[in-house]
């Protein structure tokens, strides 16, 4: 019977059953992606990661990314994750490159303080289509003074696609919770639907995402969805737009197990590379036997 070995992680966090889990096969030759998905249901974390030797120029590894119900072309902790495991496991360095479905995404570590740091580049984002704010805070149980003013409900893509509400403090955003046919009643054209609640604290945001749709009722920790938070704070002046700058989203702390993203934004005349970080701690390994 074949044995695929794998190996749990908590990223976003320097402390153990905080962050968001993660495992990943660290050889993943042999499966196909029907069982992929399987296994990734199986394990019913927020997403499992599989690797397998790179086929692009200059990739590290090919990595594939499943959620409970699907494969995503691109996620910010399954990618942080996995490239813990792979420089932990001695298959990697400080710099490294990782193919997923939607490209290359190069990341690099951070040694800084107690904790190392981990860095992915943020594919492009483009802004997309407004959602009225009766409408999303209806969705979201809320009343539509609730929601920030003069920052309008508004999907983002990076890959995967996202709608940013933003709202007036905290306790709003823990009192938060999403009823997915609303907002699919009036938007009806978007994939699955992945809604990031946020409000400005301090130098960042605090943040929730719900992706009921995709399998996950609430996410812990959304890299991929700190680069179009990062740039939709920029676009709606909740951010400065100097190179730089940065800013922490703390997630998943509603839940039981708060996450800090980090943020770095880098300036040059009209282009504008957001880099995605955070830290990762080992916390199981174990083995997968199929019939």
């Amino acid at each position: 019977m074949p044995a695929y070995r794998y190996r749990a992680v908590d990223v976003f966090t320097t402390v153990a059953l905080e962050g968001n889990p993660l495992a990943v096969f660290t050889d993943a030759r042999g499966l196909d992606p029907a069982t992929m998905q399987r296994i990734a249901r199986e394990l019913n974390l927020s997403e499992t990661t599989f690797v397998t030797p790179p086929s692009a120029p200059g990739a590290t590894a090919r990595v594939r990314i499943f959620t409970p119900h699907l494969e995503m072309p691109f996620a910010g902790h399954p990618t942080l994750g996995t490239a813990f495991v792979l420089r932990d496991d001695g298959r990697a360095g400080d710099e490294l490159v990782l193919e997923e479905n939607i490209g290359n995404i190069p990341v690099r570590v951070e040694h800084a303080g107690q904790h190392e740091r981990f860095w992915l580049t943020s594919p492009p984002i483009t802004f997309g289509a407004r959602v009225p704010p009766k409408v999303a805070a209806a969705a979201l149980g809320l009343d539509e003074a609730d929601l920030l003013p003069g920052t309008p409900p508004e999907f983002a893509t990076v890959g995967p696609t996202f709608l940013y509400v933003a709202l007036r403090d905290r306790g709003t955003v823990d009192r938060a919770s999403l009823t997915s046919h609303v907002i699919r009643d009036a938007v009806p054209n978007h994939g699955p639907l992945q809604v990031f609640v946020f409000a400005p604290d301090g130098d960042g945001a605090y943040s929730r995402m719900f992706a009921d749709e995709a399998g996950i009722v609430e996410d812990p920790a959304t890299g991929a969805a700190t680069g179009p938070l990062t740039a939709y704070m920029l676009r709606h002046g909740l951010s400065p737009r100097s190179s730089g700058s940065m800013i922490v989203s703390e997630q998943g702390t509603k839940m039981g197990r708060r996450s800090l993203l980090y943020a770095l934004t880098h300036v040059d005349g009209d282009d504008v590379r957001i880099e995605i970080g955070g830290s990762v701690v080992a916390v199981a390994e174990g083995t997968l036997t199929l019939p």
